[in-house]
């Protein structure tokens, strides 16, 4: 059997200020209704001998995953959650035991979960070919046909031909990104193909290999799994063992020194979406080479990419550029600079502001909230629980909360007191009560909550009880 891992681990810094730490690309929808991780999923079906798949994210993305997978009607096999970062390597680590432990011959099919491909049936086709050579314990990866000379990808050059018929070769090296000249040279010799960062293999060829390779970073990965733990649908590697593992990518640790190395070369229409301009390039475009989303005006304007997410946004008299506007940033900026964004996130973090980590609206496991207003020692905000949701039992130390129900059915639980609530009702919580809010209607529920106090930070609130086991 095939066994997806879709790697959904990324920050997507590139695509600020609409993708951040809290909501990065994967979780967006960008190219079109349906989130990048939604599109790796439901471009598979159709495959043969498919098995469902295991899906790796940050614990902080769990829900979100969890949430955007119960959309499009996929049950995973496993939802592996890393405590840290540490790059692609230990990450399938973790994954090929999940899949050994149900099929001991499973061959994993690789993927990160923010790829944009445009042509599935070639897709397909290329899927078959590596399955066939990870049968006879090739470690595969699928080179993309280059048409340009890029300096944003790392190549690899292909060895002596496997089979003529699925463009299969063994692998003769990898190479870093290059600068320009050596991109125009590698694009010329019709020798080097871009590094997609795709990969098909058996767990057990990929463990053993890594196993040889990178000891270290082996049993650390086998040491977190089987001190896993189950965290309602989650598994959650163990923290301790996991946050000694090296961190290192899978091209580094393995592909780059294995004598087992095959690849598939392949035009697919991939795009990694790795900046606006690359974003640009592969959406739908107006007669003048713009591409709009949202609220727009544009008037004497070409190749321009616009987004509004809030606001109207008018553009006039321009011409290559990104304007991508949320409801606390706004970036405008040339394409030329695509690659630059990491300096405003840089500057972002540097003043310890918020505006890379998280949006004015926050999404929860019970549904979302988002900043109305702040000022001295207040704050307000909107708050949605989706109907059956509730917030956890707690308490806070340095703020009272005044809640008012703007539509919708509450349960509100205020210290000893139970009470319900509808549209244009409200209560008082002081400082220092057990409370919590609950959605007992069919439909979602919308309050306005005023908090006043010293501090008002999301760190004072002393759990009693939740349904999402947050400490």
């Amino acid at each position: 059997m095939l066994y997806p891992v879709i790697l959904s681990g990324g920050s997507g810094t590139r695509l600020w200020p609409l993708s951040r730490a809290a909501v990065p690309k994967q979780f967006l929808p960008l190219v079109s209704d349906k989130t990048m991780l939604q599109e790796t999923l439901l471009r598979l079906q159709g495959l043969p001998e498919l098995a469902a798949p295991l899906l790796v994210c940050n614990s902080e993305h769990r829900f979100m995953a969890a949430e955007q997978l119960r959309e499009i009607n996929i049950q995973p096999l496993s939802l592996i959650l890393e405590p840290v970062g540490r790059n692609t390597a230990p990450a399938v680590a973790a994954a090929a035991f999940s899949a050994q432990a149900v099929d001991q011959e499973a061959i994993l099919l690789v993927l990160p979960a923010d790829h944009l491909i445009q042509k599935t049936e070639a897709f397909h086709t290329a899927i078959s070919s590596a399955f066939a050579l990870a049968k006879q314990d090739k470690l595969v990866t699928f080179g993309i046909q280059p048409d340009h000379p890029a300096t944003g990808f790392g190549y690899i050059e292909r060895g002596t031909a496997l089979s003529s018929a699925n463009n299969s070769f063994n692998v003769s090296r990898f190479v870093e990104k290059p600068d320009l000249a050596k991109a125009e040279e590698f694009l010329a010799s019709g020798n080097f193909f871009w590094n997609s960062g795709m990969f098909v293999f058996k767990a057990s060829a990929y463990l053993n290999e890594l196993k040889q390779l990178k000891p270290e970073i082996y049993l650390s990965a086998e040491k977190a799994w089987k001190l896993r733990s189950r965290d309602m649908d989650f598994c959650r590697l163990d923290e301790s063992a996991f946050s000694v593992c090296p961190s290192d990518s899978i091209d580094y640790a393995v592909m780059e020194h294995t004598r087992s190395a095959a690849m598939v070369t392949v035009d697919i229409g991939w795009n990694d979406i790795g900046s606006w301009s690359s974003l640009s390039d592969v959406s739908k475009k107006d007669g003048k080479g713009n591409v709009l989303r949202g609220d727009t005006f544009t008037a004497e304007t070409s190749n321009s990419y616009i987004r509004a997410e809030n606001r109207m946004v008018a553009a006039i008299g321009v011409k290559d550029l990104v304007i991508v506007e949320t409801a606390d940033a706004v970036l405008v900026m040339n394409k030329e600079f695509a690659q630059d964004v990491k300096h405003a996130v840089e500057y972002l973090k540097q003043a310890e502001r918020t505006e890379h980590l998280i949006h004015k609206r926050v999404y929860r496991p019970w549904g979302y909230y988002e900043g109305i207003d702040v000022g001295d020692h207040y704050q307000a905000k909107r708050i949605m629980v989706n109907p059956g949701s509730k917030l956890s039992l707690q308490m806070h130390h340095q703020r009272a909360e005044h809640w008012v129900v703007v539509s919708g059915k509450a349960r509100v639980t205020r210290g000893e007191d139970l009470l319900v609530l509808y549209a244009n009702q409200s209560t008082y919580i002081p400082l220092g009560v057990k409370h919590r809010l609950e959605n007992i209607g069919d439909d979602p529920l919308y309050l306005i909550e005023v908090q006043s106090g010293a501090y008002l930070g999301e760190d004072d609130i002393v759990r009693f009880d939740d349904d999402y086991k947050r400490t």
